[in-house]
């Protein structure tokens, strides 16, 4: 059975990626299908390459039983969009960054994290990083309802 490759794209890589990277990983590891379904992240700028996920990012996500330790930043790179069955941008401008970067050919695996969501009626994941506490819960209320989304949208289309 094929890997299913999951690539989660914000800014840096230190807030919304890695968010996104540890709650899907947990839920991946809930459903039993952690030896199907590969996960990683990544930033479109190269800003904190080799840092860990911010610590608000990481409080937050620890209070919801999400462990992001272990995770580094690093930026996207044009051998993603090959690799990758699933580019998740977290917003309209990382889509444009990674749309302008991504090869034709490869355009079909790239998504807006958001569009797993419909429910929400919201198009972006905002970016937490200039905001206090609440911003960070908000994000983690908004991946939450994503991830399982794209579960069941992998699960439908790949049988597993």
């Amino acid at each position: 059975m094929k890997t299913i490759k999951v690539l989660f794209v914000c800014m840096g890589n230190i807030c919304r990626s890695p968010t996104a990277h540890g709650v899907f990983a947990k839920l991946i590891q809930e459903y039993e299908l952690s030896g199907q379904v590969l996960i990683d992240s990544a930033g479109t700028h190269a800003y904190h390459v080799g840092e860990a996920p911010d610590a608000r990012a990481t409080a937050a996500a620890l209070r919801r039983g999400v462990e992001l330790a272990g995770q580094r930043a690093r930026r996207v790179s044009s051998t993603d969009f090959e690799e990758f069955d699933y580019i998740l941008a977290m917003d309209d401008a990382n889509y444009a960054d990674l749309a302008e970067l991504c090869d034709t050919r490869y355009r079909s695996r790239l998504y807006r994290f958001m569009d797993f969501a419909p429910e929400l009626a919201i198009g972006e994941v905002p970016d937490p990083y200039y905001g206090g506490a609440a911003g960070f819960e908000r994000v983690l209320d908004l991946i939450e309802v994503a991830a399982a989304g794209l579960l069941a949208d992998i699960r439908q289309r790949h049988a597993i």
